[in-house]
């Protein structure tokens, strides 16, 4: 039988911290060479600018192989659609059996906020205390719940274009301990933050690297999965110290890492590592106080496969879901 989760359901199933110890295991596990990150298939047609992408991932601890394909549409918007859709498929690694099919927006959101906070949790300075966030969107408000379990956050610096988006993200954070201060400008929340998390899906950086201050840590997270969009400025990847889940996604997938690249502020060989390595203690992450590191999420398929594993046993154990006999 063949489990299917709607997005609804999904919703009741979250729990960030399951989730970040879920995600920091998945990296590690890559790390460890116990499952399988290939780079993404990035599909598109020279008539559309949507682009549909497979990101695949295969791990031992989960028993699992999974994929999902988001869908890219930005033509969307003018539609009033989401512009970003997808669906996870889990398959049982030994068997081949379809466990479940999984709206994938809810786990999405859920597990890119997780990565961020393991990404913070060994990059970041242990005293971080002020989170800076460029954009206040649903993204906006899982990072705020995802940062307090990793970091003793006591205010958040955000800002946005919409004064509608900064009055619904004070009212659905303001069940957290944290202070809680409109931005001006974006130069105004670097100027604040110990972290910074980009939210935003831009095509144009937003964020000027003369803007970073030594200590920060920075979580370049919004930008659409292409490599000419980007929310950091080339200066800002070449004075970061530049970390990212997966090498082969990231030269696919990452606007911020390669037109820092071909503009030639950068090399690929400057990047410092995967993440993964950095949880295994293979390789060095923040090296001193005054360091500036960077995260570069571009999001991975094994990421989805360590959240879709926590929700589809959570969603078994509760007799949620609709069981679906694919094979009749």
């Amino acid at each position: 039988m063949t489990l299917v989760l709607t997005a609804s359901v999904l919703e009741s199933l979250t729990n960030m911290s399951e989730t970040i110890a879920a995600v920091e295991r998945g990296f590690g596990d890559i790390a460890r060479g116990t499952a399988v990150q290939p780079g993404p298939v990035s599909l598109h047609l020279p008539t559309s600018e949507a682009r549909h992408l497979l990101m695949a991932g295969l791990a031992e601890a989960q028993q699992l192989a999974s994929v999902k394909l988001l869908s890219d549409i930005p033509d969307n918007h003018a539609l009033g659609l989401p512009t970003q859709r997808s669906s996870i498929l889990l398959a049982d690694r030994r068997t081949g059996e379809t466990l479940a099919l999984l709206d994938g927006r809810i786990p999405t959101r859920t597990r890119t906020a997780a990565a961020s906070a393991v990404a913070s949790k060994y990059l970041a300075r242990p005293d971080s205390s002020t989170l800076g966030l460029v954009g206040a969107g649903a993204l906006a408000i899982a990072h705020v719940e995802a940062m307090l379990h990793v970091l003793p956050i006591e205010k958040v610096v955000v800002w946005s274009r919409s004064a509608t988006t900064l009055a619904a993200f004070k009212a659905k954070t303001a069940h957290h301990a944290v202070q809680v201060e409109i931005a001006s400008n974006i130069q105004h929340v670097l100027e604040a933050a110990d972290i910074l998390c980009t939210l935003t899906p831009s095509v144009e950086p937003l964020v000027k690297g003369d803007w970073f201050r030594p200590g920060m840590h920075i979580n370049a997270v919004g930008a659409r999965p292409r490599p000419t969009h980007r929310e950091i400025d080339s200066e800002g990847m070449r004075r970061a110290r530049v970390f990212v889940d997966s090498l082969a996604t990231a030269k696919e997938k990452s606007g911020d890492l390669m037109m820092a690249v071909s503009e030639g502020a950068m090399t690929v060989e400057d990047i410092q590592g995967e993440l993964g390595p950095v949880i295994t203690q293979d390789i060095p992450g923040r090296m001193n106080a005054d360091d500036i590191t960077l995260f570069n999420s571009v999001g991975i398929g094994m990421l989805d496969l360590a959240i879709g594993r926590l929700l589809y046993d959570t969603a078994v154990l509760h007799g949620l879901g609709i069981d679906v006999d694919m094979a009749r």
